[in-house]
């Protein structure tokens, strides 16, 4: 497998997925790379910095694809600039699928995989937190946020983060069997093996304690619609419904209507809006999918018994009080600061 590493690419999903590997390499978590293998490289041969800081330095400039069963692509804060797409990232991708190489797009490596043209009629799986900006780069693609990955043959792709480690123990399960797979996950002192169809986290909906996985893909469905809210009958056929039977599951797990808890959405993502950002409230209105403020204004009140302004103020007069001394300094006293998967080997790419 090759990884490829963008500049300022996420820790998480590269480290999550390479150690699953690691940890089902070998017995005993010694890490020799007896069941699979890997190795560190870049366009350039030189290091990459994840966006923590935290840098990788490569063994290699990038090797041939043909050998390679997998070749990831992770990526992170700078997948919409040119480093992330360069001529020489993206013809080596082709390359690699002209040599059966599947790829796999690791948290926003996927964009640089789009961007290649190899998606095609595929369907990928994108972090929730760009997947508007997925849509409208990449509007003829097919996208979801309501997956923790998903296999499309020769193309795979996930959240990023945890979700590459749930990627990874997948593809464990899958060359080297079921038991290697849980001998990772338990070192890595997970439960269980969690499936590509579980949802992702929600960003605005607090459904944790929700099992019917029908509520979970209409609210993902709502969420990533919040500034065009599509109708019920939209969403219960995206669930694969009828719009009374979507009625009569939200009612008995949530005890509401899908409509007013997709206003309870479009108005959560609307105080969230107001209290991290500096968007006007108009925008937010828009933003929320609300015609008018006054509008937005009216229905905001009513479910938070204050105005967006008040928010607003709130939040802009808002300043972290002083940290508190643990110990009692004397006033005499000067204070301190406070304050194998196949036949070859798994490599790591960054580029």
């Amino acid at each position: 497998m090759g990884f490829v590493l963008l500049d300022q690419f996420t820790l998480a999903g590269f480290a999550g997925l390479i150690d699953a590997l690691r940890l089902a390499a070998d017995h005993g978590g010694r890490s020799r790379q007896i069941h699979a293998s890997w190795t560190i490289m870049s366009v350039d041969g030189q290091p990459r910095h994840a966006s923590c800081g935290a840098a990788i330095s490569a063994n290699a400039a990038l090797i041939d694809p043909s050998n390679f069963d997998y070749i990831a692509v992770c990526g992170g804060n700078d997948y919409l600039k040119s480093a992330a797409s360069s001529p020489p990232l993206l013809d080596y991708l082709r390359r690699a699928v002209a040599a059966r190489v599947r790829l796999i797009g690791v948290c926003t490596g996927t964009f640089t995989i789009a961007r290649s043209g190899l998606v095609g009629n595929r369907k990928v799986c994108v972090n929730w937190n760009v997947f508007d900006i997925f849509r409208a780069t990449f509007p003829s693609i097919a996208a979801s946020a309501d997956h923790l990955f998903l296999d499309e043959g020769d193309l795979l792709t996930c959240a990023g983060s945890t979700a590459a480690i749930d990627l990874g123990l997948y593809l464990i399960a899958r060359h080297c069997g079921r038991d290697k797979a849980r001998q990772a996950a338990r070192h890595m002192i997970l439960q269980d093996i969690r499936p590509a169809r579980l949802p992702q986290p929600h960003f605005c909906a607090a459904l944790n304690g929700v099992s019917d996985a029908r509520i979970h893909a209409a609210a993902h469905f709502m969420e990533q619609r919040l500034d065009t809210p599509p109708s019920i009958e939209a969403t219960a056929r995206y669930v694969g419904v009828s719009p009374r039977q979507l009625e009569r599951i939200f009612h008995t797990a949530l005890r509401t209507s899908p409509a007013a808890f997709q206003r309870r959405l479009r108005l959560e993502y609307g105080k969230w809006l107001l209290e991290n950002g500096t968007t006007s409230i108009t925008q937010v209105a828009f933003d929320c999918g609300f015609a008018d403020t006054a509008h937005f204004s009216r229905e905001f009140k009513l479910l938070f018994q204050l105005r967006p302004s008040d928010i607003r103020k709130q939040s802009g007069a808002y300043t972290l009080p002083p940290m508190p001394s643990l110990v009692p300094v004397p006033p005499s006293t000067p204070t301190a600061p406070s304050g194998v998967m196949s036949k070859r080997s798994i490599h790591h790419i960054a580029a």
